[in-house]
């Protein structure tokens, strides 16, 4: 059973900056393709950063050239350093993992990380990340 573990939330200001961490468990069997989703009040969850194990990555335009998703070797922590906040990137934050491949794959080769994350199996509680102007 895989089990995650968001860390790393917080408030900061307009223009700073946030490390997010996902610490893995049991992450033992599969691909190793893992996803960074948010979800504002009232809003929707959406994509905003994913990675195989290979190390591609795919990225929503919104966070573009500003988060940079990594990890420290297959099947292991998943990190998500954000700088350049932005008010509009308050959320809570989640990590997720698609040990099929088939999910995640889509995600970074084909749209772009334009998903709810739908088909992820495993999800992580979530940390908050407040970006105030």
């Amino acid at each position: 059973q895989v089990q995650l573990a968001e860390s790393g939330g917080g408030e900061v200001q307009a223009g700073g900056s946030l490390r997010l961490s996902c610490a893995t468990s049991g992450y033992t069997h599969g691909k190793y393709c893992m996803g960074w989703f948010r979800q504002a009040p009232g809003k929707e969850r959406e994509g905003v950063a994913a990675i195989d194990e290979d190390g591609t990555t795919s990225y929503v335009d919104s966070v573009k050239g500003r988060f940079t998703i990594s990890h420290d070797g297959p099947k292991s922590t998943l990190y998500l350093q954000m700088t350049g906040l932005k008010p509009e990137d308050t959320a809570t934050y989640f990590c997720a993992a698609d040990p099929t491949g088939i999910v995640c794959m889509t995600a970074i080769k084909l749209l772009g990380v334009r998903t709810s994350g739908s088909g992820f199996d495993y999800w992580g509680q979530g940390t908050q990340v407040n970006v105030s102007a």
